[in-house]
C-alpha cells in the first residue's frame, strides 16, 4: 500500500476530489486549511500580504493505483500551473486493520 499526500491551492479542491473519485479513491482525509510555501510561486499563508491558502488530502491506496493517481495529478497540475499541485507518495508498512 502507498500513502499519497496531495497539497494544492484551495481553488482546485473540487477538481482534485472529482479526479480521485473517478480513479476509485473514495477514502481520504482532507485538511481544508494548509499554510506554506513551495520552491516556486507565492507563499500561501492566509494573511493580508499572502491571502491564499492550500488544502491537502492524505489517502492510502493499493500499490497498483499509484501510477494512475500520480499521472492524473500531474495532468491537473499542467492545466492549473498556478495552483501548484504537489503529490508525494511513500510506502505503508502496516495499518491498524492489519492487527487482529
Amino acid at each position: 500500500m502507498k500513502a499519497v499526500l496531495l497539497i494544492y491551492n484551495q481553488s482546485v479542491s473540487e477538481q482534485i476530489k472529482y479526479i480521485l473519485e473517478r480513479l476509485g479513491v473514495n477514502a481520504y482525509t482532507m485538511l481544508d486549511t494548509v499554510k506554506g510555501k513551495g520552491k516556486v510561486g507565492e507563499p500561501r499563508f492566509g494573511t493580508h500580504t499572502w491571502p491564499e491558502l492550500n488544502s491537502a488530502i492524505l489517502t492510502v491506496i493499493p500499490d497498483d493505483q499509484l501510477d494512475n493517481v500520480m499521472t492524473a495529478i500531474n495532468k491537473i497540475d499542467k492545466i492549473n500551473e498556478e495552483a501548484g499541485i504537489k503529490a508525494f507518495a511513500w510506502d505503508i508498512l502496516k495499518t491498524s486493520d492489519d492487527i487482529s
